[in-house]
């Protein structure tokens, strides 16, 4: 990607961690971050009414829908960055840098609308209140999340490990403190201040690393940058079906966001399980050698994780009334509903995102146009199951349907990579097959 810098390499540790130590301490990254998440939305309906609650969580969307936006954008891109300990620092501070500008940037669009929406309605216990105050928290929560690929790009997830883990341990009892039936904006300006001591921390850590060199933001905005390709990706795979869930709070049932998200909420230890497959699957599919090898284990994986989501389906459709109030409070009633159908989407999820990676291993074109068609469904189906319904059941079994249909389609685009692997290997023995 990027050649070494001539500038002199930036003061910091030189040594780097051994990959499995690094393997190891990105796996606990992730699951610290996941159970930040997690621990974030189950609180929040614990000390929220109903209706509170399906406010924070159109909120909350609309922040993870900015944070995969940077995440592909920025993040993505700065972790290809190879190079000299003066190139990776630079990328890294050029990264924040850039982060920060345009997390503040859209911070001031939303807390204007907030603002604006609170003042006429005159509601600013409402979503107007909310709004406004994620657009001032915004750049924290944004920046301290970035982080996260800087040290990624450095070779130091454990770096990353100590802001995320202290992210955790500030944010939990910071809303744990609250009162209950608490307003959703005060709730997510608890939740947004709480990220001050990791991002100080992340911070701090990053700077050995970074000094010395400039920052450059010229390449986030011309035409060709790698996140551009990765914000297609994500916008089909990801922001589509997430902002339709934003759309039917805002034009249909507030409360089936509530509901919605409280299953999903129950589903995050499964999250930390596709994202660590996500992170660390094609560099090992890609050591199996052939086409056969790899198809073979990751469907083995699939079918393990098919397995678990069905059985951890199973684990929260069992759980007392009374367990799971104290779960997600009041929104437990309208969320335990759709437990079926999310257990049957995150297992039918676990078989899609090993046929996803393995495409990314074998054929890395093939992944866009399964995402771009089969999420679009899905978006569709979500949709029409809330039409057809009236409800969040109907939305929630769109949505297994449409993550089953790209889950077929995902296997059968392997099985067609798998059948040309022999015709292709006839007239020419040596082509890879890798």
């Amino acid at each position: 990607m990027t050649a070494a810098g001539d500038q002199p390499p930036a003061p910091g540790p030189s040594r780097e961690p051994r990959r499995s130590t690094a393997a190891f301490a990105s796996v606990l990254d992730q699951a610290a971050s996941s159970l930040t998440n997690i621990a974030v939305l189950v609180i929040a309906a614990r000390v929220s009414t109903a209706h509170g609650f399906a406010t924070f969580s159109m909120v909350y969307l609309t922040f993870t829908v900015l944070l995969g936006l940077n995440t592909a954008y920025v993040g993505q891109a700065v972790v290809l960055i190879r190079g000299g300990t003066a190139t990776t620092g630079a990328a890294c501070r050029s990264a924040i840098a850039f982060t920060a500008l345009g997390a503040t940037s859209v911070g001031v669009l939303l807390a204007a609308v907030g603002a604006g929406s609170a003042a006429l309605t005159g509601g600013w216990a409402g979503p107007g209140g909310a709004f406004l105050a994620l657009g001032l928290v915004l750049p924290l929560v944004l920046v301290q999340d970035g982080l996260r690929y800087a040290f990624s790009t450095l070779r130091r997830p454990g770096l990353a490990l100590a802001a995320d883990s202290l992210r955790l341990v500030c944010v939990v009892p910071a809303l744990l403190l609250q009162p209950r039936h608490t307003s959703p904006g005060l709730l997510v300006a608890v939740w947004g201040l709480s990220a001050v001591p990791a991002l100080l921390l992340g911070l701090f850590l990053l700077w050995p690393h970074v000094r010395g060199t400039r920052a450059d933001l010229l390449p986030y905005v011309r035409r060709g940058h790698l996140g551009q390709r990765f914000v297609v990706e994500f916008a089909v795979g990801n922001a589509s079906s997430q902002l339709a869930v934003l759309g039917l709070g805002l034009f249909a049932a507030p409360l089936a966001v509530g509901a919605l998200r409280g299953a999903t909420t129950l589903f995050g230890p499964l999250n930390v399980l596709f994202n660590s497959v996500n992170a660390f699957g094609p560099p090992l599919l890609g050591r199996l050698g052939g086409r056969r090898a790899t198809a073979r284990a990751a469907a083995g994986l699939g079918a393990l994780l098919c397995a678990v989501g069905l059985a951890w389906g199973l684990v929260l459709y069992a759980l007392p009334d009374g367990m799971g109030r104290q779960l997600l409070g009041a929104t437990w009633q309208s969320a335990s509903a759709l437990l079926p159908a999310s257990g049957a989407q995150y297992a039918v999820m676990g078989l899609g995102t090993c046929a996803l990676v393995t495409l990314r291993v074998l054929s890395p074109r093939a992944t866009l146009s399964v995402q771009v068609v089969f999420s679009l469904l899905s978006v569709v189906l979500m949709l029409g199951g809330y039409a057809l319904t009236g409800s969040a059941l109907g939305a929630a079994w769109g949505l297994a349907a449409g993550s089953a249909l790209k889950a077929v389609a995902a296997w059968t685009r392997v099985a067609r990579l798998r059948v040309e692997e022999q015709p292709a290997a006839a007239p020419v023995p040596a082509v890879p097959t890798g």
